[in-house]
């Protein structure tokens, strides 16, 4: 599905997802990604959502978001809130998504100028 804001605000912007692959600044990732609201999009060392672990999450945390939007595969499944506690602590939240969810939700708190992070998993 392709789709873009009508007014981006700056930032990073993803404008496209397949499934296999995001587009973010017109660029596209076929692998996992951290997607910050600002910022250089960075590899997310994960392919499948059963090898998630708690230093996944904690790579989050010295990008000091208010919000993670994280984007679990084609389908929504939720990871076990140990592995995220070190963002409960921070106060950061944690909303879990299908991919396509999690980057339309990603692009409208972006353009509202909220420092979101959009966690996303690209299964290989």
């Amino acid at each position: 599905m392709k789709f873009q804001l009508d007014q981006p605000q700056g930032g990073n912007i993803i404008s496209e997802h397949d499934g296999r692959s995001v587009w973010v600044n017109g660029v596209a990732h076929r692998h996992s990604v951290l997607v910050p609201w600002q910022g250089p999009v960075q590899a997310w060392e994960l392919s499948r959502f059963e090898d998630l672990s708690e230093a996944h999450f904690e790579r989050i945390l010295a990008l000091k978001p208010e919000l993670v939007v994280f984007g679990s595969g084609a389908k929504i499944r939720f990871a076990k809130p140990q592995l995220y506690r070190a963002l409960i602590q921070a106060r950061i939240g944690v909303e879990t998504m299908d991919l396509g969810a999690a980057c339309r939700t990603y692009n409208v708190l972006a353009s509202e100028g909220r420092t979101v992070l959009a966690a996303l998993l690209i299964e290989a």
